[in-house]
């Protein structure tokens, strides 16, 4: 599927929507029949068993739905096809509209979200992947239709120009994730419900998550790409070695833990989230 002259006609309205709200939605980046190979793909890779960077342990009978069909991590290190899905022109061409430049690419995740599972918390991607200077960038695809009912992500506009928050415990009733970022608002966020190929775009400071997958025979599968923007010099020790968009890789610096975080404090004009708390948790990102 060719895009460019799309997204050339498309790529100033894109950048502009980024810049306003930290995240930009491009339907049909990829074709409804790549993403449903991509699905059939990762589905036949989970029945083989456990990999390297999976999020937790694979039981097949567990009652936990997380526990049968487990988030894998890095796959583009074993996995060709993911791989060739990280660097695929298309993703660096309107990460290239939208930065000014190509981006390094340093992360792959599979979320299967199975029926009955739990969301994830509120959360920022650069509190984990710590890209310094710049932040970093999520390439979200959805390989399912995605609602409300299985659990869409949500995000919450114009967070990309808050600090990155402070974190604190997350109700793991609802969320697979522990930690979470406090809100001025529990209305803040609001829901992307996507058809299969779309690609979902967000700031590495875009306040995001999900709820649970309430359906009882829907899945919710996503493969992400999280990517760092190019000048930045520095990124945590779990996302090296980072790539070039043509697949090769690159020394960066590795960023140390810890650090500024915002807390909010309320103004004549309402909460405003100042640098004033410390972070020390220094994790992968989940």
């Amino acid at each position: 599927m060719s895009v460019s002259s799309n997204l050339d006609e498309r790529a100033a309205v894109l950048r502009e929507e980024f810049e306003q709200t930290g995240y930009t939605l491009v339907r049909g980046l990829f074709s409804a029949e790549e993403a449903a190979r991509l699905r059939d793909h990762y589905m036949e890779a989970r029945k083989r068993g456990p990999r390297s960077h999976d999020f937790s342990g694979l039981n097949s009978t567990d009652r936990d739905p997380l526990k049968r069909y487990p988030r894998m991590g890095q796959m583009h290190r074993w996995d060709d096809v993911s791989l060739q899905w990280l660097v695929d022109p298309r993703i660096d061409e309107v990460m290239t509209a939208l930065l000014g430049r190509s981006p390094y690419a340093v992360q792959t995740m599979l979320y299967f979200k199975p029926p009955g599972s739990r969301g994830q918390a509120l959360h920022q991607d650069n509190f984990y992947l710590k890209a310094d200077p710049g932040t970093c960038v999520a390439a979200w695809m959805a390989l399912d239709r995605v609602d409300e009912a299985n659990g869409c992500l949500e995000v919450v506009p114009g967070s990309h120009r808050w600090p990155i928050l402070c974190t604190e415990k997350a109700d793991t009733t609802v969320s697979f994730t522990d930690v979470t970022v406090p809100m001025p608002s529990a209305e803040s966020a609001v829901p992307v419900e996507m058809e299969p190929g779309d690609v979902l775009f967000f700031h590495g400071a875009v306040v995001h998550g999900s709820k649970p997958n309430v359906t009882t025979d829907r899945f919710r599968r996503a493969l992400i790409g999280h990517y760092i923007q190019g000048e930045a010099e520095r990124v945590a020790q779990y996302y090296h070695p980072a790539l070039r968009m043509d697949g090769t890789e690159l020394p960066l610096e590795v960023a140390e833990g810890g650090g500024a975080c915002g807390e909010w404090t309320d103004t004549p004009d309402g909460p405003v989230a100042v640098l004033t708390g410390t972070q020390t948790i220094n994790r992968k990102h989940e």
